[in-house]
């Protein structure tokens, strides 16, 4: 089902390469429009909700969720992305040990209520951050190594409010066609990770193709979003 990509590796040393050499292709300078046009259904009337993005590089949606009113939390292993993000958007920040964290920091602006977790995300857990309110995966799936993501889905269902509810994005190509990053996630495989405790629906699928994914060799390129929520009783 993942073809070549089955046993892709990326170390999280590369991925601080890639920032420290701003090979950052993935970085969006705007909100993200699948946040934009489905951000009502993954509120449902709530205020003040706690997000949590993971993998959230210097996302610009973190400034709008807390412009909004919203609690922000990110966690990003490069160091660099939490301080661009701070500086970029001319905020303020203190920078402290992260607790329980192995050798991880939290990068926080208080008036906005912000904070950013310079860890590796599986050293994160609900000790660390609590549980959310709503979780914004916009490159975070995508981006682990396919190996990972049993363990990955583990530990966003363990972060869950009971109210919690989960957009995803993720894309559909040839796996044979491209190695990734972003890695090719199947809407089955989302079904298997989550559907045990959870609710999947499918929100929105759209033809994502440009002159980017052609030149990684692809012909289709699908962008699909999901918003995944506990199931009760």
């Amino acid at each position: 089902m993942l073809g070549q990509q089955v046993n892709r590796v990326m170390a999280l040393g590369e991925w601080e390469e890639r920032w420290q050499e701003d090979k950052i292709g993935f970085h969006q300078p705007t909100i993200h429009k699948m946040l934009e046009i489905h951000l009502d259904k993954v509120l449902s009337g709530r205020v003040a909700v706690r997000f949590l993005l993971p993998l959230c590089g210097k996302a610009v949606d973190m400034k709008w969720l807390a412009d909004l009113g919203h609690f922000v939390v990110g966690v990003e292993i490069s160091e660099k992305a939490i301080r661009q993000f701070f500086e970029e958007n001319n905020m303020m920040y203190s920078e402290e040990l992260g607790p329980s964290i192995p050798g991880g920091k939290v990068f926080k602006n208080s008036e906005k209520n912000i904070s950013l977790y310079q860890c590796n995300l599986f050293d994160f857990s609900s000790s660390v951050g609590g549980r959310f309110g709503a979780i914004w995966d916009r490159g975070s799936l995508v981006a682990i190594n396919p190996k990972d993501r049993e363990k990955y889905a583990d530990l966003m269902v363990s972060l869950m409010d009971g109210d919690c509810r989960y957009l995803l994005d993720t894309f559909l190509y040839n796996p044979d066609s491209y190695s990734g990053p972003p890695f090719f996630v199947p809407d089955e495989q989302i079904h298997s990770l989550f559907g045990r405790s959870c609710n999947v629906e499918m929100l929105q699928s759209v033809d994502a193709l440009t002159d980017k994914q052609r030149a990684w060799g692809l012909d289709f390129f699908t962008e699909s979003v999901h918003l995944i929520t506990p199931k009760t009783g």
